[in-house]
């Protein structure tokens, strides 16, 4: 199916929402839903659900990222450890 392109995809962008992984590859969100689906059952990623509001509209969706990945702190100052 569409898997491998999803995991690709995953791989060369890092953690993304399920409708911005169905824009960008021009594979419908029902196909993307299902790659990802399958690729989270195979421990390839790690997938959680979220809901984002969009002009005051709920959209349900999936928060995915490589299985392992540990995104990079972000930049600027951190509070001192006491």
């Amino acid at each position: 199916m569409h898997t491998t392109k999803v995991l690709e995809y995953l791989k060369k962008h890092g953690q993304l929402l399920d409708f911005d992984i169905a824009a960008a590859t021009n594979i419908s969100l029902e196909n993307v839903r299902a790659s990802l689906t399958e690729l989270s059952e195979r421990g390839d990623i790690s997938k959680c659900s979220v809901t984002s509001y969009v002009k005051g509209k709920a959209v349900e969706g999936f928060q995915c990222r490589l299985s392992g990945f540990i995104p990079r702190p972000a930049p600027g100052r951190k509070p001192g450890v006491k």
